[in-house]
């Protein structure tokens, strides 16, 4: 069971969240950018989008507890059978936090191997 009670509860499943997704928005990100230095130029920035999906259960759009075996607190995924508004979370973070990047991700990587690929076939041209 989870001996810490519920303030280090919030608190350890917060963190879970945020350095979760900011791992993934990272890795989306560093697809994005080595797609940009080759293809196109941008930037962006991880980590206020990961605390966006972080913070929201704080804002109590969506909720954190314990996780079925007790042992560890995450996001609250049993909540989303019984509140809306933590099912709309979880919709919302599945799309934005796993979807999206794992799309962005696919992309990039595709629009890369594109670029080597026209870009060794003009070296070999000269």
């Amino acid at each position: 069971r989870w001996l810490y009670g519920k303030h280090i509860c919030l608190f350890y499943a917060f963190c879970g969240v945020l350095f979760g997704i900011c791992s993934l928005s990272t890795l989306t990100l560093l697809s994005t950018v080595c797609c940009l230095k080759i293809c196109f130029p941008a930037y962006a920035c991880a980590w206020t989008y990961a605390a966006i999906f972080a913070c929201s259960p704080l804002a109590h759009w969506g909720e954190y507890g314990t996780e079925p075996y007790g042992t560890a607190c995450c996001i609250d995924w049993h909540s989303t059978n019984v509140n809306v508004v933590s099912m709309s979370y979880t919709i919302v973070l599945f799309v934005f936090c796993f979807i999206l990047p794992c799309g962005v991700i696919i992309t990039s990587y595709s629009l890369i191997l594109i670029t080597v690929k026209e870009s060794r076939k003009a070296v070999e041209q000269h």
